[in-house]
């Protein structure tokens, strides 16, 4: 899910839709507008599922996505080899996401996970 704002509204720190990715505002610039035109805005971002770094420039007037970022706990009920097997703690819905580098889970253990434009994604231990 997603919703539209105006890019004078956005912020340093929150979310914005850039090539159909959730991305994270890294750092918003702002021109003065010209002789015929209006201000406009250059916005950097990182991708949350692929971390690339994206730009992209528009009027300040302009709409553009935010995704709806869902952040919740699940369970770890296993693990096998890269992937974890987890349980949502609310729905208890079960589903497999893979396992980050830098993360070393247990199975019992509750994590947290997000969940934007119907992708998943473990974000803390």
């Amino acid at each position: 899910m997603k919703t539209m704002a105006e890019v004078r509204t956005l912020k340093v720190g929150k979310y914005i839709i850039v090539d159909d990715e959730p991305c994270k505002i890294l750092n918003i610039t702002t021109s003065k507008p010209g002789k015929h035109g209006e201000a406009k805005a250059r916005i950097d971002a990182m991708g949350l599922f692929d971390n690339q770094k994206r730009s992209i420039v528009h009027p300040v007037k302009h709409k553009v996505g935010v995704p709806m970022i869902d952040k919740r706990t699940a369970q770890v009920l296993s693990i096998a080899g890269s992937t974890a097997q987890l349980m949502d703690m609310a729905t208890y819905e079960t589903f497999e996401l893979p396992l980050p580098e830098d993360m070393t889970l247990e199975p019992g253990k509750e994590i947290q996970y997000m969940e934007a434009l119907g992708r998943r994604k473990i974000t803390r231990a």
